[in-house]
């Protein structure tokens, strides 16, 4: 009985270390993937950094934020996530609530001439290449241009081999799910896949693929070890 009661005490232990190695090992994977990603971005004239918390995350968005700035965003869960909205809306920036701006187009207009704008990616490629998707377009829009800065936060989960992989995880993982968060009727909120629909709530009406960036210093991607958004 005390063998049999040492071996189920000892369980959890061995659970939690084996655990262990496995968060080790996929931070080490995250890592050398996020180099190569970041490698990428520089040779598309993109700034990428990678950060193994989502405190590092935070610390190195705010880096990038001067302060005084005029800030606001798309609906980026990742920023959220990782605690940046509340850190700029405590500190000493100009953060533009588009929640709060009754007009619509009010809060369009702000967001293309805000300092930075905060996004992240449906998807990414291995090779930098970022991709949208986007029903309003007001996202897209806006980090195609206006915003000085873009700054996506992005989680590992978010990485594929190539474009095709990116376009199929983001109308496969990203859309299905944003459809149900926003109670929307279409095929892909129901069954979790893309049906390809032309549905008057689909959110894929705008693709936009960032490949390249003709102004330098203006897109910054932070890769995040952990998984972040949808």
């Amino acid at each position: 009985m005390v063998l049999g009661e040492n071996r189920a005490a000892a369980a959890p232990d061995m659970a939690a270390g084996k655990e262990r190695i496995m968060d080790e090992n996929i931070r080490k994977r995250n890592e050398m993937l996020a180099q190569k990603v970041i490698k990428g971005l520089k040779s598309r004239n993109m700034t990428g950094y990678y950060a193994a918390t989502k405190e590092e995350a935070c610390a190195q968005a705010l880096d990038i934020i001067s302060e005084g700035s005029s800030i606001t965003m798309g609906g980026c869960m990742s920023a959220i996530e990782i605690g940046l909205v509340d850190a700029l809306k405590a500190g000493p920036y100009n953060f533009i609530d588009r929640n709060a701006i009754a007009d619509p187009r009010e809060a369009l207009l702000a967001a293309y001439d805000a300092d930075v704008f905060l996004a992240s990616a449906n998807a990414m490629t291995e090779d930098g290449i970022i991709v949208n998707i986007d029903g309003n377009s007001n996202r897209v829009s806006c980090i195609a241009q206006g915003p000085k800065k873009v700054v996506f936060i992005v989680g590992m989960n978010k990485i594929c081999d190539d474009v095709d992989g990116a376009m199929k995880r983001a109308r496969n993982v990203a859309a299905p799910i944003n459809a149900q968060r926003f109670g929307l009727s279409t095929p892909c909120s129901k069954t979790g896949a893309c049906a390809d629909c032309k549905s008057i709530d689909t959110i894929c009406c705008q693709f936009l693929i960032t490949r390249f960036s003709r102004h330098e210093g203006r897109i910054h991607v932070i890769l995040v070890n952990d998984n972040l958004g949808f």
